[in-house]
């Protein structure tokens, strides 16, 4: 008799559920997060084994791979795109395990990505990365704050990461002033440095295989992003269309329309956040070094508002991207920006 089970996997336990193909729940039991025991629990039940389904979760790593490498058929579960009944009134981990199991044997789980185990340490390296930047920009715009609200002027983000320590006692007079600076200073120093180690680390060993070598061409995008992208895709062909791919990278709006009225909203977290972090990174460096972008940024901007824009220009090069990857052709200006 054919068995299917569903993992529903939690930071420090799991409850594992079992049933069979008339829904007929064989093994229930919580478990704690060691591999030995889920595999002891499970053995006797390893033939009639169809597949074991596991909550695609932030520490899902040791268990996917531990029981890939002892012969059982994972899927990924992601519980983004996992609808639960709306009627349902209780819900514990004891369902839920057994939801999944019952999606696998009907053939409707909505299923995650399982990213090569080889793989993953650089790109969790970049993923480290793209978190460091996000700080020293956090840190950036702390301070430039600092110097509009208290002298009235301006100072762009270049000039800030360039400044040293002992160079903000010449910006502000007041002691606690000049302490608060000099602290985002030499945060944004630190992170730099790291964000350099990495960078120099991953260059080492990684390298643009060849349907990713293209993307050196597309606007804001360096090697650096490059490899995120790369890392981050996986394989394009597991996307259909370019719509599916622009949609797992966040660039496509959650907002739902009935006769031009807004009736409500998606998933907004449904997607990969470190490639859309990725497209707009690129999209604030195309802005920048590139003045056919900068002009449609522009018209965007007198339209909506900065952060709007800049999200457009990463949709527009999140879809040339995709172009790029999948029919490995250079990136053509016009046809991304007219």
């Amino acid at each position: 008799m054919k068995l299917y089970a569903g993992v529903d996997l939690h930071s420090n336990n799991n409850y594992l559920g079992i049933i069979d193909q008339k829904d007929k729940r064989v093994y229930k039991k919580k478990l704690p997060n060691e591999l030995s025991k889920v595999l002891e629990e499970m053995e006797p039940y390893r033939k009639e084994m169809e597949g074991v389904v596991v909550e695609s979760t932030f520490n899902w790593y040791w268990l996917v791979d531990g029981l890939m490498e002892n012969g059982y058929k994972v899927h990924l579960a992601n519980p983004c795109a996992i609808k639960q009944y709306e009627g349902l009134k209780h819900s514990d981990d004891t369902k839920e395990s057994f939801h999944l199991a019952r999606l696998l044997k009907l053939g409707i789980l909505p299923e995650g990505y399982i990213y090569p185990k080889e793989e993953r340490p650089v790109r969790d390296l970049l993923r480290k990365r793209l978190l460091l930047v996000r700080h020293r920009t956090a840190h950036i715009l702390s301070f430039q704050n600092l110097v509009s609200r208290t002298l009235g002027t301006k100072m762009n983000g270049n000039e800030v990461e360039k400044l040293k320590e002992e160079e903000v006692e010449k910006i502000f007079s007041e002691k606690h002033l000049v302490l608060s600076g000099k602290a985002n200073i030499a945060a944004i120093q630190f992170l730099l440095e790291r964000i350099r180690e990495i960078e120099k680390a991953v260059l080492q060993v990684a390298k643009l295989k060849g349907e990713y070598k293209k993307l050196l061409t597309v606007p804001g995008i360096g090697k650096i992003l490059a490899l995120t992208i790369m890392y981050e895709t996986g394989d394009i062909n597991r996307f259909p269309d370019v719509g599916n791919y622009a949609s797992y990278c966040r660039c496509v709006g959650s907002t739902r329309l009935s006769n031009g009225k807004q009736k409500g909203t998606g998933n907004r977290k449904n997607g990969n956040k470190h490639l859309s972090w990725a497209y707009v990174e690129a999209a604030n460096f195309a802005v920048w070094y590139y003045p056919y972008i900068k002009k449609y940024y522009q018209k965007k901007m007198s339209k909506t508002n900065k952060i709007v824009a800049i999200k457009t220009v990463a949709h527009k090069l999140a879809r040339a991207s995709y172009y790029v990857m999948k029919d490995q052709e250079v990136f053509i200006p016009k046809k991304a920006f007219g």
